[in-house]
């Protein structure tokens, strides 16, 4: 455990240095020690410093820190796998999730988080590219797990718990590494392995510029086979926080948990916010603190309808699977730049580098590149993505400003040259998206005989808003250069989106 004065410092902002029972204090840095801090040391330290606080609650049960090492201990006994073996987890946000998720990591096992909206023949080659030795499902999943072999419901679980006596496990002979699946908007998705932090060094990144506190109440709305929920329930664990789950996001019922558990805390995905703003102010604000989100941009003008509604409380975090973070815009930022990404937290290295790798002038765009403790460690297939002296490509062209702030300004396979320009369809989206009559939007290249490639805009409006595809152009042609202007303008009802709430764009190119 590498203790630098920065992580002592964070802590105690954060309340993780209050005093304490000693013999409990000396436990939960046993337990880390001989742990390790992935989920199976994070739930010990949490279990052995305050065992009586409620770890998790969703729809159904609420469990304690000491209820939740007891049962995932004793899951992990009655689990027909061990160090070494992939484990597929293809929940929705529960308390069986998660002790499913700590029981696996206990066993030096690796779990594979499985993206809820998969159909069944890509479940079936996750399973065979990933080795699947077991997968446990919810039980609606179970048409799509087909005869994939053993498969366990999630129903079966707490009969197997309950079979199995009080367990005390050892640490396993290796630590078991979580995989998440991208997010596959292009196609198959890929298994990224992720590493497990050394210390206490990752935790205090985030949490030095979200001032997330010991003991907070945290909805973890965002799925938790997604990058970000999973980032958030170790961060919550790490924190001996109480997390809120359900099942699926609904925006009035999520707003309901948030009050009648006294949420203080959200982890969210951009979407989420969009549906929150959309029940209008008369319904009643939960006491937040923090609304923390990351997984995709986001649309203009979001952040700033979300704070005036809210308060100053939102933080954005501009991440990857494979990067983890690069960058948080705390409300201040998105107050002075409601676009920006941030800036990197402690710890973290962003350069902006041409075709050549050599570093671009400030406010020029490039390739992003980032540097952190916690890069993945590459793709289970063997391969891995562009380095340059250590630092990891995105995959995103961005530029950094004056003062410092991350610009996304596309995907870097995103880009298309019109007629021998340079576009960036995500600085249109950003302008439309302001438009008081759009609800969303995306903006894709597609072929064009003339000029090689062109925008097209598919555009879904608020209800009851009108406005036509001229006036878009017009919009666009009043503010960008005319090779931006969008073409193809079509109006859908929504956007075709995947399970994380990011637009699937090689759906709108059919």
């Amino acid at each position: 455990m590498n203790i630098t004065p920065f992580v002592v410092t964070t802590m105690a902002r954060r309340g993780l240095l209050t005093p304490g029972a000693p013999h409990r204090v000396g436990r939960q840095f046993t337990s880390l020690h001989r742990w390790g801090f992935g989920l199976a040391g994070e739930l010990r330290q949490a279990a052995v410093r305050s065992p009586d606080r409620v770890a998790v609650v969703d729809e159904t049960r609420s469990v304690t820190y000491a209820e939740l090492l007891d049962r995932s201990s004793r899951l992990a006994v009655a689990l027909p796998v061990g160090a070494g073996d992939r484990v597929g987890v293809l929940c929705r946000n529960s308390a069986a999730m998660l002790e499913t998720l700590i029981a696996v990591t206990s066993l030096g096992a690796d779990p594979v988080l499985i993206n809820t909206g998969l159909s069944a023949a890509q479940l079936a080659v996750v399973g065979k590219d990933q080795e699947l030795s077991l997968i446990v499902h919810d039980d609606e999943f179970a048409a799509i797990v087909g005869d994939l072999p053993g498969a366990i419901p999630a129903s079966a679980l707490a009969a197997m718990i309950s079979a199995v006596p009080p367990q005390e496990l050892a640490p396993p002979a290796r630590t078991g590494r979580t995989i998440v699946l991208t997010s596959g908007t292009t196609g198959l998705p890929k298994g990224a392995q992720r590493p497990t932090p050394g210390g206490f060094g990752p935790l205090c990144s985030i949490i030095d510029r979200i001032p997330l506190r010991a003991g907070v109440r945290v909805l973890i709305a965002a799925p938790l086979f997604h990058t970000w929920g999973y980032a958030g329930m170790q961060i919550a664990l790490a924190l001996r926080a109480t997390i809120v789950l359900r099942r699926k996001f609904e925006p009035a019922a999520a707003l309901a948990a948030m009050r009648e558990h006294r949420v203080s805390a959200l982890i969210a995905v951009p979407v989420m916010l969009q549906s929150l703003l959309e029940l209008g102010p008369q319904a009643d604000r939960p006491a937040l603190r923090i609304a923390a989100v990351s997984g995709s941009a986001l649309p203009g003008g979001l952040a700033t309808r979300f704070m005036d509604r809210f308060g100053d409380v939102l933080y954005n975090l501009y991440g990857s699977t494979e990067a983890s973070w690069a960058s948080i815009a705390a409300p201040a930022d998105l107050r002075a730049a409601p676009d920006t990404a941030g800036r990197p937290p402690r710890g973290t290295v962003i350069a902006v580098l041409d075709a050549d790798g050599a570093p671009v002038p400030t406010g020029e765009t490039g390739q992003l590149f980032v540097g952190n403790e916690m890069l993945f460690e590459g793709y289970t297939n063997g391969s891995g993505k562009e380095l340059r002296d250590g630092l990891l490509a995105t995959g995103d062209l961005g530029h950094v400003d004056a003062a410092g702030r991350v610009y996304i300004d596309g995907r870097a396979d995103d880009m298309i040259v019109s007629g021998g320009e340079n576009v960036f369809p995500g600085e249109v989206e950003g302008l439309l998206a302001d438009l008081p009559q759009v609800r969303e939007v995306a903006v894709v290249g597609v072929p064009d005989d003339e000029y090689g490639q062109r925008l097209a805009a598919y555009v879904v409006l608020r209800e009851a808003a009108v406005l036509d595809a001229d006036a878009i152009r017009d919009h666009v042609r009043s503010n960008r250069a005319r090779f931006c202007v969008p073409r193809d303008i079509v109006f859908l009802a929504a956007l075709p989106r995947n399970a994380t709430g990011k637009v699937l764009k090689r759906e709108l190119r059919h």
